[in-house]
């Protein structure tokens, strides 16, 4: 079984672009199964009314026990950027804690 993933969008409708972009980024994901179980990613516009919209990312991560383990937020005027940012964390940190595993 993967990694299950909530999105939920903040300010914005969303669109399937980003949808297709947090699951492309959440394969990244799997070979830490073991560590994580869930994740909920919120994207959120922050400036909706302009043109050019600005958009922090959330990531946070559910492990087996049901522990949260918030990724550090990740903003970018591109939301597919920012996606991409949040899972570069996330995947930064869970080698760390394998790391850390595996030298106990």
């Amino acid at each position: 079984m993967g990694i299950g993933m909530q999105i939920v969008y903040l300010g914005f409708p969303g669109a399937a672009e980003l949808e297709a972009e947090a699951g492309a980024q959440l394969v990244r994901l799997a070979r830490f199964g073991a560590l994580v179980s869930s994740c909920h990613l919120a994207i959120e516009a922050l400036r909706p009314d302009r043109a050019s919209p600005h958009y922090d990312v959330r990531l946070d991560l559910i492990t087996p026990t049901r522990e949260l383990k918030p990724i550090a937020h990740c903003a970018d005027d591109n939301a597919e950027a920012a996606i991409r940012g949040a899972f570069d964390l996330a995947e930064q940190e869970l080698e760390a804690i394998a790391a850390r595993a595996r030298t106990h």
